[in-house]
Order: C-alpha cells, then sequence, then structure tokens
C-alpha cells in the first residue's frame, strides 16, 4: 500500500488511436473508389467503347489537376475545422461519380468523372490530404508509429480490392462493378467518418501523444516529458507558418523531391499493369501480383513508420527511391511470373516508404500547427507534374507500341530524386529576434 501511492497513475487510453484507426479504415475502403484498382478496368473498358491507352492516363490527370486546384483551399480547411465533413462529402462525390462511371458512353464522360473526383473525391490527391494531416496534429513523439499504421489501410486495401475487383468484373462486368464498388466504399466512410473523427487533441481537452495537458512554463513541461516512457523529443514542437516555410530551401528541396518522383511514378504505375497483360501474362496473375504490391507496401509502411522515430526521414527517402528505381527496372524486364511479382513487390516497397515519408516528412520538417496549410500549398506543383506524366507514357505507348522510350528517363529521375532527398536535413528554424 506505501508503494502504491509513489507509482505512477495509470495513463488514460488517448483518442489518437481511434483517429488512427478511422483514418486506415478509410483508406483501406477508399482503395476501391477508382485508385490501384482502376488498372483493371484499362482493357475491358477500352475494348468496349474503343479508348485508348492515352485517354486513361489522361483522367488520371484530370483527376490530379482538379486536385491541385482544390488543394490549397483544403489544406487551411483541414486546419481549421478538421476533416470530419470532407470525408463525408469525399466519399459520396466518389461513390456517386463511380455510379455514373457505369452508364458511361465515351472517353470524354470518364474523364469529366475523373476531374469531378479529383476535387475531394477520395482516391485522388485531396483524399490524401484529408486522412493524413488529422493524424500529424494527433501525435508528435509517436508521429512514425501512427502515420504507419494509419497508412497500413490503403495497402491492405489494395491487397482486398484488387482481386475483389477483378471478380466483380468477371461476374458483374466492368459497369455493374463500379456499383458495386461505389457502394462498398461510401457504405462503410460515410458512418465512419460521421461518428469518429475529431479535428485535434485540443479540442477535445487533450495534448498531443496522450500526454497530459499542462498550461505549465516550457522547464516544467520538459520535467513532465522526462517522466512519460520512451519520450524522446518534445510534443510541444516547433511549427513554421507557410510563409517561414516557403522562405526555407528545404522546402523547395523537398518539394521538387516529390515532384521528381510523382513525375517518374506516374508513367509506370497506371500503365504497368494492363502491359504486363499485353506481354501475355495472365489477368489473374498479374491481379494477384498487384495484390502483393499492396502487402509490401503496407510491410513497409509499418516497419519504416517506426524506425522513422529513431532514423532521420531523408535517409529513409533515399532508400525508398533507390528501391522504387529498381522496381522499374524490373518492370521494364519483366516478361515471366518470377519477374512480374519481383517487380511487384519492389514497386510495392518502394511506394510504401515514399508514401509514408510524404505524409510524415512535411510535419516532422515544419511541425503539425500549420500542416495542412503548407500541404496544400505543395500538392499543386507535385499533381501538375505527376498529372502529365500518365497521358505521356499512354501516347509514347500508342504511337511506338511500347513504354520504354519513357520508362527508362523516369528511371535516371528517380536517382536524381533520391540523392536530392538524401542531402536534405531537417530545417533549423531561425530564432525570433
Amino acid at each position: 500500500m506505501i508503494g502504491s501511492a509513489s507509482a505512477p497513475a495509470r495513463r488514460r487510453f488517448f483518442y489518437g488511436w481511434v483517429i488512427v484507426a478511422v483514418m486506415s479504415l478509410v483508406g483501406a475502403f477508399g482503395m476501391a473508389l477508382a485508385t490501384i484498382n482502376f488498372a483493371l478496368f484499362i482493357r475491358p473498358m477500352g475494348d468496349e467503347l474503343g479508348i485508348g491507352r492515352a485517354v486513361f492516363g489522361w483522367s488520371q490527370t484530370a483527376r490530379m489537376a482538379t486536385g491541385a486546384v482544390a488543394s490549397p483551399f483544403l489544406g487551411r480547411i483541414l486546419d481549421r475545422v478538421g476533416s470530419r465533413l470532407l470525408l463525408v462529402v469525399a466519399a459520396l462525390v466518389a461513390a456517386g461519380s463511380l455510379v455514373v462511371m457505369a452508364f458511361i458512353q465515351g472517353p470524354w464522360q470518364m474523364v469529366a468523372l475523373f476531374a469531378i473526383m479529383g476535387f475531394i473525391g477520395l482516391g485522388g490527391p485531396a483524399g490524401n490530404l484529408i486522412t493524413t494531416v488529422p493524424v500529424a496534429k494527433w501525435f508528435v513523439r509517436q508521429r512514425g508509429r501512427a502515420m504507419a499504421l494509419a497508412s497500413v489501410g490503403p495497402f491492405a486495401g489494395g491487397v482486398v480490392f484488387v482481386p475483389v475487383t477483378q471478380l466483380l468484373i468477371a461476374e458483374l462486368g466492368w459497369r455493374g462493378a463500379w456499383i458495386a464498388l461505389a457502394a462498398i466504399g461510401a457504405g462503410v466512410i460515410v458512418p465512419l467518418s460521421l461518428v469518429f473523427v475529431r479535428r485535434q487533441p485540443e479540442d477535445m481537452g487533450l495534448a498531443p501523444d496522450g500526454d497530459p495537458p499542462s498550461a505549465a512554463s516550457g522547464a516544467s513541461r520538459d520535467r513532465e516529458r522526462a517522466s512519460v516512457p520512451g519520450a524522446t523529443r518534445a510534443t510541444t514542437e516547433q511549427s513554421w507558418t507557410l510563409q517561414e516555410a516557403i522562405r526555407s530551401s528545404a522546402f523547395w528541396r523537398v518539394t521538387a523531391v516529390f515532384t521528381l518522383g510523382m513525375f517518374a511514378l506516374g508513367t509506370v504505375g497506371l500503365h504497368r499493369i494492363p502491359d504486363f497483360m499485353d506481354r501475355g501474362l495472365a489477368p489473374g496473375l498479374v491481379a494477384l501480383a498487384t495484390s502483393v504490391d499492396a502487402a509490401a507496401g503496407g510491410l513497409s509502411t509499418f516497419l519504416l513508420g517506426f524506425v522513422a522515430e529513431r532514423v532521420p526521414a531523408r535517409f529513409l527517402g533515399f532508400g525508398a527511391f533507390l528501391v522504387l528505381t529498381l522496381a522499374v527496372y524490373l518492370t521494364i524486364i519483366a516478361n515471366t511470373p518470377l519477374l512480374l511479382f519481383l517487380a511487384m513487390g519492389a514497386f510495392g516497397t518502394g511506394i510504401g516508404g515514399l508514401m509514408l515519408l510524404q505524409s510524415y516528412l512535411w510535419a516532422e520538417y515544419f511541425g503539425r500547427g500549420h500542416i495542412g496549410s503548407i500541404r496544400g500549398f505543395v500538392t499543386p506543383f507535385t499533381l501538375l507534374f505527376g498529372g502529365l506524366s500518365a497521358p505521356l507514357a499512354g501516347y509514347f505507348r500508342d504511337v511506338t507500341g511500347s513504354y520504354a522510350p519513357i520508362w527508362w528517363p523516369s528511371l535516371a529521375i528517380l536517382l536524381v530524386a533520391a540523392f536530392l532527398m538524401l542531402f536534405t536535413p531537417r530545417p533549423e528554424k531561425a530564432a525570433p529576434h
């Protein structure tokens, strides 16, 4: 009894982990809404409607272009009111667009629907903002593992919805598959968001990471943190405003890294699946390999999230880009089931690291206070360049019969991004005068 008086108080369950779980589930079911599974529709839709590969690329570009326009506004909304209602609207917009997709008769209609989804629909760039910014606001010390757990969701969704989509196409046709996927995605995401999502811990009288809220001075807060097991750095990090961030050279170097990466990966990500089928690999086998891609991405995201709390983000980014470079090389040469699975596994591993980095690094470098506005400002740069690469690759395929003339330069671009990331350390904010 005497010892119990000095025992540390039992810490209450932190609601931030509910946010992580919800965002992971939203990411998983968002994968049903014309994301990685969109590539499975290219051949059946193209054959029936007479649509060339470039048009499917332009559909991705349309989503990225409208996402680029909307992202700065969405970022500011996320900082002010959070993602609760945005997620509901995004799910309904995406699901409604997919239902209409089931009735299209021409290519322009598909491009228009993807443009609508880009403004706020899940599966596009806006969807990434509204699912990852909330996690960044709820965690500082444990941000790496929180981001890892939240980011596993989309990869798990890929593992499930790629084969499910292929099955739906086989059983219902591509039109029926779109309607079924819309119902599945919105039917889960809307109620989850309405019931559980909250903006940030302060709105519930909490502090990041579940640490005790305190109005004490910085020194006493430091002593408080020292009593928290596993505490390695301040939970009250220094946040940069958007205006302060854009005056930092690190901001523009990181922006260049992700812009180059999005362009290079955009030439490969969408087109590799139909190209594998063109090489004579069975659609079912390609769908299974795509699930391996997603599984590898989820595993790498999960593991690197914990590593990120101990290893500088730029080293993780360097490694992710190197793995992606290998993946593009394997994609170019893959003509057997073994090489197919190696290419997909490498691609998923690299993408997992890159997606975690993209969600984690901005908050790690510039704090959580204005992370929505900062990422909203950056997103148009990455999307405009990334949006051009998918149709460009499609044109190369339509004209030359091969993606190789664009995939080899993409490999070189990934190497440039890798070394640029390596030499971009976390910036130090100048002390106020």
